[in-house]
């Protein structure tokens, strides 16, 4: 089954396309969305359609920053119930957890991991955002609105008080570096391992302007006496540890067990009964992220291996062609 959205996350789509000078519903019609889905913001679409749309739109109107330019138009409010809960709790932080605990209402493929403690940044905080299924190698703009999301709701939350670092983007941008940057007022690092924000940990002790204990304690029973968690297989855990992980420390076994507080064994036993294995979706995510940094950066191939755990060029050269029976620079050659 399709990892699924609601459709606000594609609220002013259909507006944004005709200020640019193009005609929504043929791509609406083209990746099967109804335009009546659109005017329910609770109703749910293919993740994959609401990538493809970002996608196909940014292409046919000749707009490489379309997904940021859509992120500009919306607000916490696109995530729903999750926004009352957010909105009411006690400091930034709590907010955060709170969408990171709830962020399946809105689509359970996307993943928030806020660390007060940065692993790349000494000193910093990092919120990390990341797709837990397979099969979007090539997500600049859908990336791009989440991450332009996640910013405005940080500047909405944290007020005059929150200063934004860097931002890290999972792919080489299409638009100029220049245009992220003044729509984040931070440095942008390009092609990096995972896509986050990094900011200020007194960012996150920052209190809320107006909380209202009963609003949230009313929306987070809302949120657990109508929407069930989907149930979350050990793989989903593995592929995003691996993930977060490749490229960046240790991506094997042993480490990633840890990092789930299991042991090895216990771990192969466990996705054994899921009907697969540490090898495949680790084989898997180094498969994507390949893909993603052959044909969205210009990155030299030896820093491709590397990134996706290989140990040199001749190894990403043998895996991408077990994988796509093509060389890297065969790739790269004949991408998006």
């Amino acid at each position: 089954m399709d990892a699924m959205i609601r459709s606000g996350g594609l609220r002013n789509y259909r507006h944004l396309v005709r200020e640019l000078g193009g005609d929504p519903e043929p791509l609406l019609h083209r990746f099967g969305v109804a335009p009546t889905t659109l005017e329910n913001e609770d109703a749910l679409i293919s993740l994959h359609a609401s990538g493809q749309l970002l996608e196909a739109a940014a292409q046919a109107l000749q707009c490489p920053d379309f997904g940021l330019r859509l992120a500009g138009t919306q607000d916490i409010s696109i995530l729903g119930p999750l926004a009352v809960a957010m909105q009411h709790s006690a400091t930034v932080a709590d907010a955060l957890q709170c969408a990171r605990r709830y962020l399946f209402v809105h689509s359970p493929a996307i993943a928030l991991e806020p660390l007060l403690d940065s692993p790349r940044e000494p000193g910093l905080a990092e919120i990390r955002v990341a797709y837990t299924i397979e099969g979007l190698p090539t997500a600049r703009q859908g990336m791009d609105l989440t991450l332009g999301v996640l910013h405005r709701i940080l500047q909405f939350l944290g007020r005059q008080h929150y200063r934004l670092h860097a931002v890290a983007l999972p792919h080489e941008p299409l638009a100029p570096v220049a245009r992220y940057a003044r729509f984040f007022g931070a440095e942008v690092r390009p092609a990096e391992p995972i896509a986050a924000l990094f900011l200020r940990p007194i960012d996150l002790s920052t209190p809320l302007a107006e909380v209202n204990d009963r609003l949230r304690q009313l929306a987070a029973n809302h949120l657990e006496l109508h929407y069930a968690p989907p149930g979350e297989r050990l793989a989903t855990r593995v592929r995003l540890a691996v993930t977060h992980s490749l490229g960046t420390g240790p991506a094997d076994r042993e480490h990633i067990a840890d990092m789930l507080a299991m042991h090895p064994r216990t771990l192969r036993r466990r996705l054994a009964a899921e009907s697969t294995s540490f090898e495949a979706i680790r084989d898997s995510v180094a498969r994507e992220a390949a893909l993603r940094y052959l044909t969205t950066t210009a990155m030299p191939l030896s820093q491709v291996a590397g990134l996706v755990g290989l140990s040199e060029q001749s190894a990403l050269t043998r895996a991408c062609r077990r994988w796509f029976g093509q060389t890297p620079t065969a790739i790269r050659q004949g991408g998006p």
